[in-house]
């Protein structure tokens, strides 16, 4: 069903906005429209309450759901239907001689949380090959904003699987007082970019395009995709930000922290999908987000793209080379709550054969999975 969905046969890209209540989704989103010159887009608000769309968005409504809105984009309130909605604007036939539908923006509610959206991506036979997600992008306000990521666990799982954190509001506090609202973002998403709201122009520059594919190029960009933080050393992870204890701290956010896997050597095929197999059925759902490339030892010209939410994988993609400047090796970032480092280092390693001390190899495993530090499969 992949072929004419979008431009030239493309997948339709699928931009999350997500942030907590009052944070300036929507203002942000009326900016973000009125700087974008293309007509094939699509927003959908996904509004599961009997809350009205914000007036500056509409011009005309009919009576199946579809809204017009400026600059030809299409707009749906969506209550608890968000799959069929994208399913439709998917198949919706364009008037005579109007281009296809290139991107959709979906909205989410201040109180979601974006990983069964992104799921849905994953799983539905007809959306993982009608979509590509192009970016979550996350509003966050510097009022209220480190209260509600010490509050509140949406806020918290806005910001961990996060592409972009677009912060609002910072005329309203100093630069001093933004300390504590940048150091909760690294906790929980070291490596994300950011981007300030007062900087208007170019929004679209800056918030789209945050695929594996840079736009600006062409290119694949798997380094720029993984993000900084997915830096690492030894297979452990670091970064620049300097709230590298407080990404550490259990007990500060939740639980919510990303690390990465890497390893240098290539990687048998079967031994990586051997590892998400198990991680996801004992890890699922502390699961977040998943980004991978993979090194495989079956083509090592080739590199693998992987991504996953929860116990859910989008189907893997191989890259027709290694870009210029990145060196091959396998690097697997994680983003959980109460996820387990050490249980998924030593897993990695017991699959594809690296040295861990005090953990079992592969043959350990797959004859008692007990063998595994720390974990018990009740």
């Amino acid at each position: 069903m992949n072929g004419d969905h979008g431009a030239d046969g493309a997948p339709i890209r699928l931009t999350v906005l997500t942030g907590f209540l009052g944070a300036g989704k929507t203002s942000l989103l009326n900016r973000l429209l009125s700087q974008t010159l293309v007509a094939n887009l699509a927003v959908v608000v996904n509004e599961f309450g009997a809350v009205g769309l914000d007036q500056l968005l509409i011009e005309t409504a009919s009576s199946d759901g579809v809204i017009d809105v400026s600059e030809g984009c299409v707009c749906c309130t969506v209550r608890g239907a968000l799959v069929d909605t994208l399913v439709m604007l998917a198949t919706w036939s364009r008037p005579a001689g109007a281009p296809p539908l290139e991107r959709v923006i979906v909205e989410t509610t201040g109180l979601a949380d974006p990983t069964p959206i992104l799921a849905s991506l994953m799983t539905h036979p007809f959306l993982c090959e009608a979509y590509a997600l192009d970016g979550v992008v996350t509003v966050v306000d510097h009022l209220a904003g480190a209260a509600n990521l010490a509050e509140r666990p949406e806020a918290r799982r806005q910001v961990a699987v996060a592409d972009r954190i677009v912060l609002t509001k910072g005329d309203v506090v100093t630069d001093a007082g933004q300390g504590p609202l940048l150091a909760a973002i690294a906790a929980l998403n070291p490596g994300v970019r950011h981007v300030d709201a007062r900087d208007g122009e170019g929004l679209a520059q800056r918030l789209f395009g945050c695929g594996v594919v840079d736009p600006a190029t062409g290119k694949a960009d798997p380094a720029r995709w993984l993000g900084s933080g997915a830096s690492g050393h030894g297979g452990h992870n670091s970064h620049d930000h300097t709230h590298d204890h407080a990404a550490r701290d259990h007990s500060a956010h939740g639980a919510i922290r990303s690390f990465a896997i890497v390893q240098a050597e290539p990687v048998a095929w079967e031994a990586v999908v051997a590892f998400l197999d198990l991680m996801t059925a004992t890890q699922g759902e502390r699961i977040l987000r998943m980004k991978a490339i993979v090194h495989v030892q079956e083509s090592p010209t080739r590199p693998v793209v992987l991504h996953g939410v929860r116990s859910y994988q989008h189907p893997p993609a191989q890259l027709a080379g290694w870009p210029a400047g990145m060196a091959p090796e396998t690097r697997i970032v994680l983003i959980g709550d109460h996820l387990d480092e050490t249980y998924a280092r030593d897993l990695f390693a017991a699959f594809t054969g690296g040295l861990r001390s005090d953990a079992p190899d592969r043959a350990a495993v797959e004859a008692n999975p007990l063998a595994v530090p720390g974990h018990s499969f009740g």
